[in-house]
This record gives C-alpha cells, sequence and structure tokens, in this order.
C-alpha cells in the first residue's frame, strides 16, 4: 500500500478530484439510480442554485451560499435521497446592461444608442456569455457537486416561455394591468428601477425653511415646489386646529400668487419640523400616495432628463441641480427664504447599477397587482380551496403564516410579514434593451397578449423588458420544465429549501412565493435558510473603494477550496453577518493538514491489520466508539436542524482536540502492545472510515482525496457517495 504524502497539497488534488467527480457521473440523480447508489423510489431532495448574475465575478457572499447548499446537498445523497442540485446563471438585464454600457463608454465613447438596439445586445449576449463561463469555473472550484447536465440561464428559450406563459396568465386574470403609477425612474439610464436596485446615500445638503403663507415648511430640494398647492397637516395638530380640511388660503409663491388647499392627513409627523408640510405628488411617494388618498391633483415639475418644465418659468428647461441655486437667489429676493440649515444630514436613493440619482415619476407602465381579488384556480395548496376568492397578497401572507414555508431564522419572519402587509404593485416593466420583452403588440389602439407574436402584418411590440425579478421569481418550477409537464418537475417540486441572503428576503424570495402559489399552486420551497453578508474583520462591508474586498477564488488558489469553505460555515449562525479575514482562511489551511495527518499515523499504524470478526475491546477502546457514536447523532441532528456552524464546529473540535490531541496519543502506547494493538486498529480503522464521510460534506475535497488513497473496506467509487454513517 501507498503512503500518503507528508503533507496536503490542495493546489495539486483539487481539480484532479473534481474532474473525478464530473466523469463519475454522480452529481447527477438519474446516474445514481442508473448505478443503484439510490433508489428509484427514494425522497427526493432539490434545490435551485440562486443563480448568480452574469457580470463579472463571484464574491464571497455567493461563496457563503455555494457552501451552504453543498454541504445539504452532499449530506442528503449520502443519505440515500434523489438529490438533485440545478444550476443556472441569471442575465440581471439592467446590471449587465449598465456594465456593457460602462465598457462602451469608456472604450469607444459611445452610447447604446449609437450602437442601435441589435449590435448592442450582440455585444451585451457576447459580454454575458464571457460572464458565465468565469463564473461556472469559479463554482467548480467551491467544489459545488451541481447537476450541470440541467443547467438553466434565466434568459434560454425554456425560461424564456415560461416568462411569456406566466405574464399571458396573469394578464388574463387582470393581475397584470398597465397604468400610470410612480415610479422609481434613473434620468442617467433612463429606464424605472426597482425597490431592490435602490441604494440609499447618506450626504449632507443645506435644508431650506421657507415661509409658505402663514406656515414655515421645510425641505431639501426647493427646485421640486414650483407645483405645490396642498398644504397637508395632522387632523390631531392643535397648531393648526383652526385650518379646516378643503378650506383655500391665498398666498405669494415662487411665481406669483397661488391659491392653496389645506389637507388634514394622519401620515404626517407633527414632532417633524413644523408639523406641516407641502406635497409634490409627481416626484415623492409619500407625497403621491397623500394624492391618491385625497383625489388631488398631480403635476409633473422635472422631465425625463432632470430638467425643469414649463411650470418653473424663467427655469424651464435648466437641470435640476444647476436650478437649486437659482432659486435660492429668487425666493431670498422674495422674502421667502427664511433660514438655511447647512447641518442636515438626509438619504438620497441612487441606482446601484449605474449610480444615477433616482427621481421618482409618475409613468406609465406594467405593474402587478397585488391586492385584486381572483378565484384560486388549483388545488393541493393547503387551507386555500379552488375557486376561493384571494389576492397574491394575501396567497405570500398564508403560506408563511400555515407554516408551509418556514423562515430559517424565525425572527426574519415578522420582518417578511411587515413587508408583505405593507406591499405596493410591482412595476414590472424596464426601458432597457437586455432581457425578456414584454409579450405585448400594438396596432393603432388594439393590443394583444401571447407567447408569440401575431402573424398579421401591423403589430408593434412593447418595447420594453421585463424586470428581472420576474422571470428570477419562477426560478424554482421554469428550471424544472414548466409550463410543460415533466417528470423532473413532478418529482423535485416543491424544492426542499432555498438558501439565500437575508438581503433578498422581499425582492426575491418572497416574488417567488407569489409567483409558485399563483400559477401552479404550491408552494416553491419548504424551507428558507437565510444567511448573513460576508463582512471584513471589522465588520464594513466589502467593497473595492474600502480596499477590503477578499476574493474566493484567491483564498481557494492560496489555502484551497476546504479551508475557505471552513471559513465561511463555522461561527456563520443563519441570519447572522459573518467577519473574514485572510488570516481566518489561513488558519483553516491548518485543519486540512491535521486530518491528513491524522489518516497518515492511522494508515502507517494500521497496515498490519487483520481484520476479526468479534475484536476484544478494551473498556477505553468501547468508550473512543461510544463517544464518536455521541458525536455521529449529534451532527446529524445538527444537519437536520439546519445548524451547520455547530455541526462543523463539533466535527472540528472531535478531529483536533479529541481524536489527535486524545485518542492519538493514548494510541502510540496501545498500539506497541502486542495484546491490545489489534483491538485499537479495529477501533482506529472505523473511526477514521466514518470521520471522512462526516467531513465530507464539509471537506469535500481533503476527504475524497485520502478516500481514493487510503486502504478502506467495501470502499466505492467515490466517497461522495458513501452512506452516511448509521
Amino acid at each position: 500500500m501507498k503512503e500518503l504524502a507528508r503533507a496536503y497539497n490542495p493546489q495539486e488534488t483539487e481539480d484532479r478530484i473534481y474532474q473525478l467527480w464530473e466523469k463519475s457521473g454522480f452529481f447527477n440523480p438519474d446516474v445514481l439510480i442508473k448505478n443503484k447508489v439510490i433508489k428509484k423510489t427514494a425522497n427526493p431532495f432539490s434545490i435551485v442554485l440562486p443563480p448568480p448574475n452574469v457580470t463579472g465575478a463571484l464574491h464571497m457572499g455567493h461563496a457563503a451560499m455555494l457552501a451552504v447548499e453543498d454541504i445539504l446537498i452532499r449530506y442528503h445523497r449520502m443519505k440515500g435521497e434523489r438529490t438533485l442540485w440545478l444550476p443556472g446563471t441569471d442575465h440581471a438585464a439592467i446590471a449587465t446592461e449598465s456594465k456593457v454600457e460602462q465598457i462602451l463608454q469608456k472604450k469607444e465613447g459611445e452610447t447604446r444608442h449609437d450602437l442601435g438596439r441589435e449590435k448592442f445586445l450582440s455585444q451585451v449576449q457576447q459580454f454575458a456569455k464571457e460572464s458565465h463561463d468565469a463564473i461556472i469555473h469559479q463554482v467548480k472550484k467551491m467544489g459545488a457537486s451541481l447537476d450541470w447536465s440541467r443547467e438553466a440561464y434565466t434568459l434560454d428559450t425554456e425560461r424564456s416561455l415560461a416568462v411569456k406563459t406566466a405574464f399571458e396568465r396573469m394578464y388574463k386574470e387582470g393581475l397584470v394591468y398597465r397604468g400610470d403609477r410612480i415610479v422609481n425612474w434613473d434620468p442617467k439610464m433612463q429606464t424605472t428601477v426597482s425597490d431592490d436596485e435602490i441604494e440609499w446615500k447618506e450626504e449632507q445638503a443645506p435644508f431650506y425653511y421657507l415661509k409658505y403663507g402663514p406656515f414655515t415648511i421645510g425641505t431639501a430640494r426647493p427646485e421640486t415646489k414650483f407645483g405645490d398647492k396642498y398644504v397637508v397637516m395632522h387632523p390631531k395638530d392643535k397648531r393648526y386646529a383652526k385650518y379646516k380640511q378643503g378650506e383655500k388660503i391665498q398666498l405669494e409663491w415662487i411665481s406669483g400668487i397661488i391659491s392653496a388647499t389645506i389637507i388634514k392627513d394622519d401620515s404626517v409627523d407633527m414632532d417633524f419640523g413644523t408639523g406641516v408640510m407641502t406635497i409634490t405628488p409627481w416626484h415623492d411617494r409619500t407625497d403621491f400616495e397623500i394624492a391618491e388618498r385625497h383625489n388631488l391633483e398631480k403635476e409633473q415639475i422635472i422631465d425625463q432628463k432632470g430638467k425643469l418644465l414649463s411650470i418653473a418659468g424663467e427655469f424651464q428647461g435648466i437641470h435640476i441641480k444647476k436650478a437649486r441655486p437659482l432659486l435660492v437667489e429668487k425666493l431670498k429676493e422674495k422674502g421667502l427664504l427664511k433660514k438655511i440649515d447647512k447641518t442636515y444630514t438626509h438619504r438620497i436613493a441612487t441606482n446601484s447599477r449605474g449610480g444615477g440619482i433616482i427621481e421618482p415619476q409618475i409613468m406609465r407602465q406594467w405593474f402587478i397587482d397585488v391586492k385584486k381579488e381572483f378565484s384560486f384556480p388549483h388545488t393541493g395548496l393547503a387551507g386555500i380551496k379552488k375557486g376561493q376568492k384571494t389576492t397574491l397578497k394575501k396567497l405570500m401572507l398564508h403560506v408563511v403564516k400555515t407554516k408551509q414555508v418556514e423562515i430559517l431564522p424565525k425572527r426574519f419572519e415578522k420582518i417578511y410579514f411587515h413587508w408583505i402587509l405593507n406591499l405596493r404593485d410591482w412595476c414590472i416593466s424596464r426601458q432597457i434593451w437586455f432581457g425578456h420583452q414584454i409579450p405585448v403588440w400594438y396596432k393603432g389602439k388594439d393590443i394583444k397578449v401571447g407567447t408569440a407574436p401575431p402573424t398579421e402584418q401591423g403589430w408593434q411590440q412593447d418595447p420594453d423588458t421585463l424586470d428581472t425579478w420576474f422571470s428570477s421569481g419562477l426560478w424554482t418550477f421554469s428550471t424544472l420544465g414548466w409550463p410543460k409537464k415533466t417528470k423532473d418537475f413532478d418529482t423535485y417540486h416543491p424544492t426542499s429549501v432555498l438558501e439565500t441572503g437575508y438581503d433578498i428576503l422581499f425582492f426575491w424570495v418572497a416574488r417567488m412565493i407569489l409567483m409558485s402559489t399563483y400559477l401552479i399552486g404550491e408552494v416553491p420551497f419548504r424551507t428558507v435558510y437565510l444567511h448573513g453578508l460576508v463582512r471584513d474583520e471589522q465588520g464594513r462591508k466589502m467593497s473595492k473603494s474600502l480596499g477590503n474586498v477578499i476574493d474566493p477564488l484567491t483564498m481557494v488558489e492560496k489555502y484551497g477550496a476546504d479551508a475557505t469553505r471552513l471559513s465561511l460555515i463555522i461561527g456563520a449562525a443563519p441570519g447572522n453577518d459573518l467577519k473574514l479575514a485572510e488570516d481566518r482562511v489561513k488558519g483553516y489551511r491548518n485543519f486540512a493538514n491535521k486530518l491528513w495527518n491524522i489518516a497518515r499515523f492511522i494508515q502507517m499504524n494500521t497496515e498490519d491489520y487483520k481484520e476479526e470478526k468479534n475484536p476484544k475491546l478494551s473498556s477505553k477502546d468501547t468508550k473512543i466508539l461510544s463517544d464518536f457514536k455521541k458525536t455521529k447523532q449529534e451532527v446529524t441532528k445538527l444537519i437536520e436542524e439546519y445548524r451547520l456552524s455547530q455541526a462543523a464546529e463539533t466535527l472540528y473540535h472531535y478531529t483536533w482536540h479529541t481524536l489527535a490531541d486524545k485518542i492519538l496519543e493514548d494510541s502510540k502506547e496501545v498500539l506497541e502492545n502486542k495484546k491490545t494493538r489489534s483491538a485499537r486498529q479495529y477501533v482506529l480503522s472505523m473511526v477514521l472510515q466514518e470521520l471522512l464521510r462526516l467531513l465530507h460534506p464539509f471537506t469535500p475535497f481533503v476527504t475524497e482525496e485520502l478516500y481514493q488513497q487510503l486502504f478502506l473496506k467495501d470502499k466505492k467509487k467515490n466517497l461522495m457517495i458513501e452512506s452516511w454513517p448509521a
């Protein structure tokens, strides 16, 4: 038997081991059944990979996600379950288009409009393909045992059919509509932006106190105030009790005398400023909602390029940034500027994908109505009968309340309910070119919606594309073949677990629940496992500007995938952020070496072992096996309860502090005694074999390499298809 090398070298091992796994085909559950590794009747366990965006490299958050999911998949595969981990990538429409536009601007000094839609999309698709290949390479480097034969892409043919089918069905039900509502508008990218794509930034800006008739109002944005003709106060504010709802008052304003209307509304914060505010319904969501409640007029002040309209008089056509100081000067001249607070800090909304400042606008867009009642068209969703009246909002609340979907950690349920209860209609249209073009065609006043274009001449397709979250909302079932009826769909849906970051609980998790319950009448997954964010050692978010980004691929190349995985699992309880430094990853490399040395010691001291049917065990031998049995039971229980950090920590401490520090030290003397040698060889061989299985989901590379090199009884082709220790 070949002696193990003195040290474990992940750089020389990991690529070879991954190729061994891929060649075996055992990532594919169909191959496991064909080779009689598992039974066809085995219980299914399925996860769909949250699809990484095709915009560049994976970050540490992705690496943490891959580590968690691979642990679950390898564990359930070893349990003999029909295990599927389905991979895929997301076209990430606005993010990818923004990235390519930036590259185009930098290299050629051109915009997408200079190229035209067809040529620009060709460049985007090429960029997406290159990014996809880089991402898949990185995913494999982490040891992810995904079934690559089933790989999906949110913009491929099958997923495109699913998107069109979903849109058509929701449109026919009246749940998708086109209307004029306030949206997040990015003047820089010239598109609407979803709430999740907004990045809030704090900035210090002057806060202006203005004279508005008998009132004092405050604003950080005086350039939006040209059309303000409603003054709003809380109905219980005693300071303004003499003013009545709907009362008109005449006052001097920016462009002359206006008639202002008193509005009483509960949303006003009596403790902020003077407790009185004017509203700009066209350019502020809160103001828009007040105007909707009181049926007030709405007037546009700023155009879609960020310039003032004719209502601004002499300021018409000036960009709001340039207009502000000019307007402040005019207010001062008219005696309407009371004071300026230069220490005011407020939050501004920016587009995280392009950096543009968001300017809310009322626009005609496509929306999903979350409050509209419809007759539930399915059977099989517990607590909701076929034909029962419900809404999308009620469905999203119902399945979590009734535990048909369990969210871990449990504390996030409260956050989920709060968000759903305050949910607004979802704007699903984007004014960009890359993505699923909305399956709607126009001809004069006629409109057609469907999965294929009209055959007659003269129809023009809606130029807008769908929000990326629309297609990714279908991910658990579109990847399994829906809308076609497939064996995969019947076998693996609902999926067992959705594992993702807590930061997209609302934007993705909730939308998948919305889509799945409405379109197929079942939950998309049974359990939601939320991991925290990976931060630097000071607890700061990793960013290029701070220079604190830790690249997972660099860590894998320097210290190995097993060390990288352990650094992201141990100490990372569900929902809690993890502080990560390179030294932490480096430290876990020592664990892989420790395991290697343990195996080497046991191999060297069991070469001459001749198996006995009933070895005579000492009380110490019996205790070793008894303690190890408890460890096996504890680790199994912890994994079943999704306490993966504790499971990994339990194995770490057993391996290092119990097996290496105590058992092996004690064994040195025992192995020298001919009477006790054989029994201890039996014990060490058994512990090592089962420990490799227990550790395999957490550290797959080093355990597989040891498994391949060691002489083990009844060895299978790969460690990953060995049975989980009973």
